[in-house]
């Protein structure tokens, strides 16, 4: 009897250790990769947020967060099983840092990814129209902050139409700087305003002004330091068609995708035309 009461405890042991075996063999609590190269879109109150994928053989997911301040409390904006997600409580003219965590079958997740990336959404728009300023001067110039037509003669004109004898250009004031971009696809080719390049004012000339090229785009620093692009569809005789993008934020020269924006500065003052 006591050789088989010591049969049994020998095998009830041996389960044991074997049950205890498999649960060191299966019990997972390591986090897989943190996901790197972290890349923002700019969007019209949204921006897309999209990153390289990790390719650990658990993994299940990614957690997507956001914060004020790049060192600041980062809040969960989601989930997904792709690499990217689109922000659509983004505000435009407001900054926003994201990161990214990954998450495996056990629910394990990552540290937050280390790349900066933020990202500043603008107001876009397309298929506008202007008209030729010497034909119809109350609607031929365009001003980015209402997103409406304005007098080419109004302080608050960003840029206006013109037909010169069937030459064709944009026109800026004095006060406010333009430059063509050259041809692109579409008004995404062009990601921030450039350093340099604007046009030169012409002698005795109270405007700057370049030629208007059907599938170009164009940057414009508005006269009350902000950043815009338009990209002509189309041009005619009396009427000139146009997408565009505006930066709400004051001197952020980001228009689409971020790259360490820069943040410039211009006089305040609008000439009085």
């Amino acid at each position: 009897m006591k050789l088989i009461k010591l049969l049994l405890i020998g095998l009830l042991s041996a389960s044991l250790i074997g049950c205890e075996e498999d649960l060191n063999i299966y019990y997972d609590n390591t986090p897989p990769s943190t996901p790197k190269n972290i890349r923002t879109m700019t969007g019209d109150n949204m921006v897309e947020i999209s990153w390289n994928p990790v390719f650990d053989s658990d993994i299940a997911g990614y957690a997507v967060y956001w914060s004020e301040t790049y060192n600041g409390k980062y809040s969960l904006i989601g989930s997904t099983a792709e690499t990217n997600m689109i922000d659509y409580e983004a505000s435009n003219g407001i900054t926003t840092y994201y990161a990214v965590a990954s998450f495996d079958d056990n629910g394990n997740e990552s540290e937050l990814s280390y790349d900066v990336a933020y990202d500043t959404p603008r107001p876009e728009g397309f298929d506008n129209r202007i008209y030729n300023y010497l034909n119809y001067p109350d609607i031929s110039a365009y001003n980015f902050a209402s997103y409406q037509l304005t007098p080419f003669n109004s302080d608050y004109a960003d840029f206006f139409f013109e037909n010169d004898h069937g030459e064709y250009y944009l026109n800026v004031w004095e006060d406010t700087d333009i430059q063509n971009m050259g041809s692109t696809y579409d008004i995404y080719d062009i990601t921030a305003a450039p350093l340099t390049g604007w046009v030169d004012q012409k002698p005795g000339a109270n405007v700057k002004y370049v030629r208007a090229l059907i599938g170009h785009t164009y940057v414009v620093w508005t006269w009350d330091n902000h950043f815009a692009k338009i990209r002509i569809k189309n041009i005619s005789n009396d009427r000139l068609t146009f997408d565009w993008a505006y930066q709400v934020a004051e001197g952020n020269t980001e228009l689409k995708i971020n790259r360490n924006s820069e943040i410039r500065t211009k006089p305040p003052k609008k000439v009085i035309k």
